[in-house]
């Protein structure tokens, strides 16, 4: 049987490991507690957090215990590593909103009940501690001189760091040593940037406790084309829906490249490797399948699998696009019949058929019902730049009535945003 250690190598996870023989050994023998930080410095979570969070799914999912550890304490430093200049410095009700809403997110990727997974925010030990006895009885087992060498304070020195973030590492080192003594957690996990922090935590605990923890980094993922995940022309993907529409994230994912698909698909998705290697296989239609299925089972993990289907329908009904074949995937649950997106797909508007079929309705309000805007205010100032097309002709104005008689010879009307965003309506 596969330990966790196999499956994070093989689906592109690892980037380092302190003492690999002996990580690899504790993973495969023993269950292990490990945590991953992550900053409260927005109120959602984005695509780029999917790595940490993805990697602690599987140390659950293979018998582990992870610990997900909100930074209410250190968001109020912030952290200097991969960054040019200081963080903005928020206020302590900023972050801790932001903390509770993230608390809340995390959820939806680990399950929290009876103990299998903790969430915890190190607001509760650091802001309560005594600045003097701090640097008496841990500052003291730090070296400046190997401070400074760390990647992420030597590229600060060139543009300039402060005291107060100078005192990030000891406070992330902090972390580690305080989930070592009270939940016995031997691991801890992070992106590369953060390797001289973890490095700086595990020896820590081995001064301190004079006992032996670990550590392993993911690497930086940035698209084939070398640009940084989760950016997109109209900004962040966001894990939140409420930023990102299920429909939106879908159509993130679908629009990866050729070249992405295969290891996108063992980062962000459960489907057995042995089924995602054979994306190196396919060309052309085949690949295109692939693709919706990355993107079915990435919008899955995030937002369920009724937003995955939506998102799913509407796509596929207004590309045209052929249902994936079963033998492709058989893990997956995507729909393998011919979606069709009907005027009772789109929320609310079911009750407007009357509507639909005399007076029709405001091309913003059809294009915020079918989940092309958030807000009727999005899609006004969207229309108005003449962003917004019916059919393939542009929409002139904002309030222009669309209804039946928009129907094409297919029994439908298609509705698109900028270049790539549908989303087409079957009227039965």
């Amino acid at each position: 049987m596969k330990s966790v250690y196999d499956i994070l190598s093989e689906r592109g996870f690892i980037e380092q490991v302190t003492d690999e023989a002996e990580a690899r050994r504790i993973l495969a023998e023993t269950r292990v507690t490990c945590y991953i930080g992550f900053d409260p410095t927005a109120t959602s979570l984005h695509i780029g957090s999917l790595v940490p969070i993805m990697s602690l799914a599987h140390m659950q999912r293979s018998g582990h215990r992870p610990i997900a550890l909100v930074g209410g304490g250190t968001a109020m430093i912030g952290d200097p590593s991969g960054k040019t200049e200081m963080r903005q410095v928020l206020s302590r009700e900023k972050v801790n909103a932001n903390a509770e809403a993230i608390k809340g997110q995390l959820s939806k990727y680990l399950d929290f009940g009876e103990g299998r997974a903790l969430l915890v925010n190190n607001a509760d030990w650091l802001l309560p501690l005594r600045y003097i006895e701090f640097l008496r009885d841990i500052g003291r087992h730090f070296s400046v001189n190997r401070m400074l060498a760390a990647e992420s304070y030597r590229m600060r020195l060139e543009t300039g760091l402060n005291f107060i973030e100078f005192n990030y590492m000891l406070l992330q080192a902090y972390d580690f040593l305080y989930l070592f003594q009270k939940e016995n957690c031997l691991l801890q996990m992070g992106g590369n940037d953060q390797w001289g922090n973890i490095v700086a935590g595990i020896d820590l605990v081995r001064r301190v406790e004079g006992k032996q923890a670990y550590g392993i980094t993911f690497p930086l993922i940035t698209t084939s084309t070398g640009s940084k995940m989760g950016k997109t022309e109209k900004g962040t993907v966001w894990l939140d829906s409420a930023f990102t529409s299920p429909h939106e994230y879908y159509q993130y994912w679908i629009n990866s490249t050729d070249a992405d698909v295969e290891r996108f698909m063992a980062l962000f998705t459960f489907l057995p490797i042995e089924e995602i290697r054979e994306v190196r296989n396919l060309s052309d239609a085949g690949l295109n399948q692939a693709k919706a299925v990355l993107a079915f089972e990435a919008t899955k993990v995030t937002h369920g699998e009724q937003a995955a289907v939506a998102a799913w329908r509407a796509s596929s009904a207004a590309f045209g696009a052929k249902p994936v074949e079963a033998s492709l995937f058989p893990s997956s649950s995507i729909p393998r019949e011919k979606a069709q997106a009907d005027v009772s797909a789109i929320p609310s508007v079911e009750k407007r058929r009357e509507d639909f079929g005399q007076e029709g309705i405001p091309a913003f309000e059809l294009f915020h019902e079918a989940g092309l805007c958030k807000s009727r205010g999005e899609a006004r100032r969207n229309l108005e730049q003449g962003g917004g097309y019916v059919n393939g002709e542009p929409i002139k104005t904002f309030d222009e009535k669309i209804g039946l008689w928009h129907i094409t010879q297919n029994g439908e009307i298609l509705l698109r945003k900028g270049k790539k965003t549908f989303f087409r309506i079957v009227v039965r």
